[in-house]
């Protein structure tokens, strides 16, 4: 069986009869020999597809990925270069079921057989879907779909800016409402590619111009309907991004009503249609008018009805009796401070009464009291010289001693001459 080098040319030729039927004093060096396995390997199975379950999956900071794919009985040891790895449009995982195609090559550093992987996609699931499902669980994880961020959306915007292509359906439609509705409404139309290599860096761009220069109130992401191939750029985690950070609303109108991408989940608000998004925007102009018209009836009636209140209260103070007679309240004032006054007058003079005659009723038992009082009913006060103490008992006085006596008038000196 003879064996190409896959580049077109024909290299060295080996077959399974040429090793076998090699002289038995042949002896190969372990180089020549993984050399002649892999060139059969590789020329037997250079184009072949395989199915397996993802184990031992490693990304090397080489960008290089290195895996397993295994089955019930046997382990494939697989290999997926840098330059393929890139082209996946879904990330790979432990445990996903792989339909693979490569060519099975040799290690020859360990002298292992591998799977060398050029097209991966995920078993009963597209490429695309998978990424889709992947991107969309770990925006959610994020917190990037919740209500709580999401920004209303203006209900009269003073500009619009609209990123679709310029020559689609999708701007037709929204003019042509914007205009029927609103024919004086600024617009801004930021042109994108909506679909193919690109179209993801275009429109995260234009999403980006538009909050630098803030000159639009609300901005419509819009495109027609499509395959998922078609609708992929708004499916790129760099425009998701690009919306959610947004600091001008975004309303996402790409598809139909039954298309749905990751846009629509990060958006403030999902249109089915980009000539839903027109009219989720902006209103008719009509109904506008009409609307301001009845708003400023029921003002008018609610500023007349407040009228009247106040008018009535109004009425009704002044044929109150103190703006008849102005001056009878400060009247009654008037008499009610001087009876006060005359009461206040009266209840110090009989307080300072009381207080008198009370203090007059403590003088005379005072005065009853006094040492000078009891001198005056005959009575004297004996006292010893010369400290003047006070004789109470005759016992206290010796012969020979001086005393002094005092009467209610006068006092006398004395020696005693005996008790």
């Amino acid at each position: 069986m003879a064996l190409s080098m896959g580049n077109g040319k024909i290299g060295r030729v080996f077959t399974m009869t040429d090793i076998c039927l090699t002289p038995k004093n042949k002896i190969y060096s372990i180089t020549e020999l993984t050399r002649c396995i892999s060139l059969i390997l590789e020329g037997s199975f250079k184009d072949i597809w395989v199915e397996g379950e993802v184990s031992n999956l490693v990304l090397h900071s080489s960008g290089h990925c290195y895996l397993s794919l295994k089955d019930s009985d046997s382990v494939l040891g697989c290999v997926i270069f840098k330059h393929q790895l890139i082209r996946l449009k879904f990330a790979i995982e432990n445990g996903m079921s792989l339909i693979c195609s490569g060519r099975i090559g040799v290690y020859g550093k360990r002298g292992q057989y591998q799977l060398y992987i050029d097209k991966a996609e995920p078993k009963g699931i597209g490429a695309l879907q998978a990424a889709y499902e992947q991107l969309k669980k770990k925006l959610y994880n994020e917190g990037l779909f919740d209500g709580s961020v999401k920004k209303p959306i203006p209900k009269l915007a003073s500009a619009i800016g609209v990123i679709t292509s310029p020559t689609g359906a999708a701007i037709r439609d929204i003019l042509n409402i914007i205009n029927r509705r609103y024919d004086n409404m600024h617009i801004i139309i930021f042109p994108v590619k909506v679909q193919g290599p690109g179209a993801a860096d275009e429109i995260t761009q234009a999403l980006t111009d538009f909050n630098k220069l803030k000159n639009v109130d609300v901005i419509i992401l819009a495109r027609g309907g499509g395959s998922i191939e078609d609708l992929w750029a708004f499916n790129e985690e760099s425009v998701t991004r690009a919306i959610y950070s947004s600091g001008i609303p975004v309303i996402s109108a790409v598809g139909h009503e039954i298309d749905y991408t990751i846009s629509d989940f990060v958006s403030d608000l999902r249109a089915p249609t980009p000539s839903a998004a027109a009219e989720l925007v902006i209103g008719k102009k009509e109904d506008m008018i009409s609307g301001i018209e009845k708003f400023r009836q029921r003002f008018r009636q609610a500023v007349m009805s407040r009228a009247r209140i106040m008018q009535d209260r109004l009425n009704s103070v002044k044929n109150r009796y103190a703006f008849r007679r102005p001056l009878f309240f400060t009247e009654q004032y008037q008499q009610r401070f001087d009876e006060t006054l005359k009461r206040m007058y009266q209840g110090l003079v009989f307080f300072t009464a009381t207080k008198q005659q009370a203090l007059s009723a403590v003088r005379c038992r005072l005065a009853a009291l006094s040492p000078d009082a009891v001198l005056g009913r005959g009575f004297s006060i004996t006292m010893r010289e010369p400290d003047g103490g006070i004789i109470k008992d005759a016992s206290d006085l010796e012969a020979g001693a001086l005393i002094k006596t005092k009467f209610s008038t006068g006092e006398v000196t004395s020696r005693v001459e005996g008790s």
